[in-house]
């Protein structure tokens, strides 16, 4: 039995499965109101307690069973990211896991900020003798054995604190997951990791990003805007609680004001009940949204050109996440981007058809995923991935799933 965590601003959802030959069930989801985090972030350590515990413990009434340990997904502008270089000798002449176990572990020993800890090593190639774009080297024959990695680093701290709230909750962390890197086993194909694509995972209070080429991890990035500011928007110029501006964007929210329906009205509720409902065209409503995707996408965009990753994503933009299901949004980010967009939907999957295919619980999901790829390269046993006695797992894990 797996069990996914995914902490978010918004909601804290826990998806309880198993996996079924190639496949994973799930078994109950269990899902509460989000409070004592933000942007990724804990900021008050007892509500933070009290929702992942309502959470848990509805998954596991419907599941009937009890969860021990559970991978958590995390995000937030702590995390930070690298590409490295390491190297080794072929010992015996063939490559083996040793090897590439210590071409990796020389790729990770760089300094880093003493404030941050090792969250993903992910191999993106190999290199044997000079000969570059090795995807699994085991069993080549070469002298010297060279890889480059994806290091992802996060914040200690505000590690840290989520873990001492999934302790309080009686729970152990089987590992911690950088988000987008999960959501993108539920929803990328692997032709689009292989040619090149962008995944833009859009949460309630940060946008995570994550660039594949060639099947393998080459950039990851935190936007600090996403759903949660459009809510604060529609509240702050409609006047209305900040619960019905959530309420009426998911309703009726449109990305694209030239789209929405202007002979369709939407009612505002008012701040108090001194204060009476208001009536507002659709299209205003959408006029108040557009901006701030358009906002978020052209960030999204100025970081792919910073890096140098507009031509490499030639598969073009997938959009996931509980954000992204807004009307309009695709053919929105099509106009930023100037390339194909598409709503990133995780696969169907059994035990509960209502989950599947709805962007909001592609971390989940994916989480599942992840934990059912770590514990067919024998990895459950692992506790953190920073350890470098694990890191070969973590790497026949990612070289199984991506090749």
């Amino acid at each position: 039995m797996l069990t996914a965590l995914d902490i978010g601003t918004s909601k804290v959802a826990v998806i309880v499965g198993d996996v079924v030959g190639d496949d994973i069930e799930i078994l109950s989801v269990g899902s509460c109101l989000s409070k004592g985090m933000k942007k990724g972030v804990v900021i008050n350590i007892e509500e933070m307690v009290d929702s992942i515990r309502r959470a848990v413990e509805e998954a596991e009434l419907m599941a009937e069973c009890k969860v021990s340990s559970v991978y958590v997904g995390v995000a937030g502008s702590h995390i930070q990211s690298l590409n490295c270089h390491g190297a080794a000798p072929i010992r015996d002449g063939e490559v083996s896991r040793a090897d590439i176990g210590n071409a990796i572990e020389t790729a990770q020993a760089i300094q880093i900020a003493g404030d941050q800890q090792v969250l993903h090593i992910l191999p993106r190639d190999f290199t044997i003798d000079g000969e570059q774009g090795i995807k699994d080297p085991i069993g080549m024959s070469g002298y010297r054995l060279e890889a480059t990695v994806h290091l992802i680093t996060g914040g200690a701290h505000p590690i840290q604190n989520i873990a001492k709230c999934v302790r309080r909750c009686g729970l152990e962390v089987a590992s911690f997951v950088l988000e987008p890197i999960a959501s993108s086993l539920a929803v990328l194909t692997p032709d689009e990791r292989e040619l090149g694509v962008c995944l833009v995972d859009i949460g309630g209070g940060t946008t995570d990003i994550a660039v594949f080429t060639r099947g393998a991890v080459v950039h990851t990035a935190v936007i600090p805007i996403a759903g949660d500011h459009v809510t604060n928007d529609i509240a702050v110029t409609l006047r209305t609680p900040t619960k019905s501006a959530e309420e009426i964007k998911l309703k009726y929210g449109f990305a694209l004001k030239r789209h929405a329906d202007e002979s369709e009205t939407v009612e505002v509720p008012g701040l108090s009940a001194e204060k009476p409902a208001t009536r507002i065209r659709r299209q205003m409503l959408a006029e108040i949204i557009e901006p701030r995707y358009e906002e978020l996408f052209s960030l999204v965009r100025r970081e792919l050109e910073r890096h140098h990753f507009e031509d490499v994503v030639v598969s073009g933009i997938v959009l996931t996440g509980g954000s992204a299901k807004l009307e309009g949004v695709a053919e929105l980010a099509e106009g930023v981007f100037q390339m194909p967009v598409r709503i990133g939907r995780p696969a169907a999957v059994e035990g509960f058809p209502s989950i599947s295919r709805d962007p909001v619980h592609a971390t989940g999901l994916g989480l599942l995923r992840y934990a059912a790829d770590m514990g067919s390269a024998g990895g459950a046993e692992q506790r953190h991935a920073g350890r470098v006695k694990n890191t070969w797992l973590k790497a026949k894990a990612w070289l199984q799933e991506n090749f």
